[in-house]
């Protein structure tokens, strides 16, 4: 055989290999839908949403997939992964209305048609990144971890940090609380902690470490939330412990021991304590979008037992120890908070709530609620509920909550979607989901992050930490941070009363 006749021979075998799937011509037909990883079936996603991928969840030699709309469609085979492009135009043509998958499977030489299933197309756009800390699970290690950054639209992800830039092993980091203002990148904060710590503040194109200890407030900055228009970042400021069990379901429980709460001028580097009372766990403030409002929550402990020292007795209490939802006035003119006002009891419930984040539009209070505690992404029956603002009524929301955890969650700028982490594949991994809210309140069956392979995340052995919502991605190079936090942090400079900047 001479080479012209083995390259010919060649040709053709890689023309078979690349042939079209189609939709098998003879097949059985059975009432019920394909069992797929990740679950998409009867889902609602947003107009520029990446291709959603999966691969059948149940035993077969093959597996075909076809999107369609009206005369359009996608057939894949093996697993399902639409092309970008023909991916776009097939969801800008199901826009409003749905995109209908049919599957087939092959056992044994037996094809199998399942009842198709829909991916509705909403009109509503999603921001076009999010991101998250891509973290082991507590129990392992905290010092691999970063903070990466995912384009919604696309796969495309990019680390804006990592934890190992600095240093490593004993004189390792943990970074993490990162936040931005109105979901501009441009405007973010993230926290080191333990060796050259401090909070990295990246505004308008400068990027500054600040060392925010001070003696007259409880320590550094913790949880954070920057008001929607001023240069103003209300934090918790927490002292916290961590305890770990062997018999008891959820495995880790992570308490305040103190915790207040401060205001930080970012412009005047200047901080102020808010809410300090010694019998109150003040934690997680968010802002309403109008600025004139801020919402955290509080728990109240008193001391009982004077043999135990205080970190003893909480973790000997801990499952006493219920937080509610707060609110507090704000004048920008004077640049003043009025007094606390209980917005929902959850102990009267005899649980905890956390959490709380509001809506674009104001009217909806959106917070995770379990049993006891502070840490949700912990409890196995922590769920998502939502409070009207406008009619005081709250309710857990059962169309996107699981049997297991549902804890952190963000609103999209526009309002119509939420992304949250729930650990409903295994309950060991935190992965982020979505789903879309309508301006009544009802969210759709919630759909997990689309990944290129389908089972990206079955092999990924990290959870993902506090989903956020940007309008585009951080510029701001990782070694650019590195080099910061490497320097002196600037510090903070304590007043009695913030200055208004306007």
């Amino acid at each position: 055989m001479n080479i012209k006749n083995i390259t010919y021979i060649g040709f053709c075998l890689l023309a078979m290999g690349c042939a079209s799937p189609s939709v098998p011509d003879s097949y059985t037909e059975t009432a019920r839908q394909p069992k797929i990883y990740p679950d998409y079936t009867d889902v609602t996603i947003p107009i520029n949403i990446a291709p959603l991928t999966f691969q059948l969840d149940e035993a077969a030699d093959d597996m075909i997939a076809r999107y369609a709309v009206g005369d359009e469609e996608i057939i894949c085979e093996g697993k399902a992964q639409p092309d970008a492009d023909e991916w776009r135009s097939l969801a800008e043509k199901a826009k409003g209305s749905a995109i209908t998958v049919d599957v087939y499977a092959n056992k044994g030489d037996q094809w199998t048609h399942y009842k198709p299933f829909h991916i509705y197309v909403s009109p509503d756009s999603i921001d076009s990144y999010l991101s998250y800390r891509l973290i082991f699970p507590s129990f392992v290690s905290y010092e691999a971890l970063t903070i990466n950054q995912r384009c919604l639209e696309n796969y495309d992800e990019s680390v804006i940090y990592d934890n190992m830039l600095c240093t490593f092993e004993k004189d390792g980091q943990c970074i993490n609380c990162h936040n931005y203002q109105q979901y501009n990148p441009e405007r973010m904060q993230f926290h080191a902690r333990q060796n050259q710590g401090g909070t990295v503040i990246a505004y308008d194109g400068k990027v500054r470490k600040i060392d925010m200890k001070n003696d007259s407030i409880l320590s550094a900055g913790v949880y954070p939330t920057w008001h929607p228009t001023l240069p103003l970042i209300v934090y918790s400021t927490n002292k916290t412990l961590q305890s770990f069990h062997t018999v008891a379901h959820n495995k880790i429980e992570v308490y305040d021991t103190q915790s207040d709460l401060i205001a930080y001028d970012v412009e005047r580097n200047e901080v102020t304590n808010i809410e300090n009372d010694s019998t109150e766990f003040e934690v997680f403030p968010f802002w309403a979008p109008d600025g004139n409002t801020l919402y955290y929550c509080s728990a109240h402990f008193e001391r009982q037992d004077t043999t135990l020292s205080a970190a003893g007795e909480i973790t000997k209490r801990s499952k006493e120890i219920k937080y509610n939802i707060y609110k507090k006035s704000f004048n920008p003119e004077t640049m003043t908070f009025g007094a606390r006002q209980l917005v929902f009891a959850a102990d009267s419930l005899g649980k905890s709530a956390t959490l709380p984040r509001i809506s674009p539009d104001g009217r909806y209070l959106m917070f995770a609620l379990a049993e006891f505690g502070v840490f949700h992404i912990w409890h196995h029956d922590a769920d998502l509920w939502m409070i009207d603002l406008q009619t005081g009524e709250a309710r857990a929301i059962d169309e996107i909550n699981s049997p297991d955890t549902e804890s952190y969650h963000s609103w999209s700028s526009n309002g119509r979607w939420v992304v949250f982490a729930s650990r409903r594949d295994d309950g060991t991994y935190t992965r982020p989901f979505f789903a879309h809210v309508d301006k009544d309140g009802h969210a759709t069956k919630p759909f997990e992050l689309p990944s290129a392979d389908p089972d990206y995340h079955r092999q990924l052995m990290k959870s993902y930490n506090i989903p956020e919502f940007m309008r585009g991605p951080v510029t701001i190079k990782p070694q650019q941070f590195a080099d910061v936090l490497k320097g002196e942090g600037e510090p903070v400079k304590y007043v009695q009363q913030l200055n208004n900047n306007q």
